[in-house]
């Protein structure tokens, strides 16, 4: 995708990103992954965005310009990755939730060896991440550089009807807005949890 296209508002990239693909290229292999599940954040009005409080070293990708990766480290054990969007100096991005695997499948299972099932391999941020093989390295890569080891591509965009929408997972402020968007019927799709205390500004 350029990032004209990625230049939007994080609620409709969140929408437009679903049934694209993630590449990402390593020694390892190549594992590619179609998007079934996302979350929307904003920045300055969003009170679950790391850009409520305005611009820091951590969250300095998420400002844009479009098109980059905004991968942050939580709970001391997990990396998540994010799509940004918007133009650049608003904040704004996609957490990415999950996917499925549409190549590279043993080297996604070799990296997450405790899925039950092919729903499993890339269900849940942190989990979708480590299949993917990025880390803090990959924070700001340019999904939209050839050259880039980690790129995004389009896809046709999934019809209405087979969009799923609900409340953001894990977050404690603006927890039911309903800015998660999901493939209807995709066995990858993660298990809804609402959000408690200690979780006010988990993503995005």
């Amino acid at each position: 995708m350029t990032r004209a296209e990625l230049a939007i508002d994080p609620v409709d990239l969140a929408r437009r990103l679903l049934g694209c693909v993630v590449e990402s290229r390593s020694e390892q292999g190549v594992v590619r992954l179609r998007l079934a599940e996302v979350e929307a954040y904003r920045g300055l009005d969003d009170p679950a965005s790391h850009c409520y409080r305005g611009r820091t070293p951590r969250n300095e990708v998420m400002w844009g310009p479009a098109g980059h990766l905004y991968v942050y480290f939580v709970y001391g054990m997990h990396f998540c990755a994010n799509i940004v969007g918007l133009t650049d100096g608003q904040p704004g991005a996609v957490l990415l939730r999950a996917g499925e695997v549409v190549e590279g499948a043993e080297l996604a299972r070799l990296r997450r060896p405790t899925a039950r099932g092919r729903g499993e391999v890339a269900r849940g941020p942190a989990v979708l991440t480590s299949v993917l093989g990025l880390d803090r390295a990959h924070n700001g890569a340019d999904l939209t550089d050839p050259e880039s080891s980690v790129r995004l591509f389009a896809a046709d965009p999934v019809p209405e009807d087979r969009i799923a929408t609900g409340p953001r997972v894990g977050v404690a402020a603006a927890m039911d807005i309903p800015w998660r968007f999901w493939l209807a019927g995709s066995p990858a799709v993660s298990t809804y949890r609402r959000g408690g205390r200690v979780r006010a500004r988990a993503n995005g």
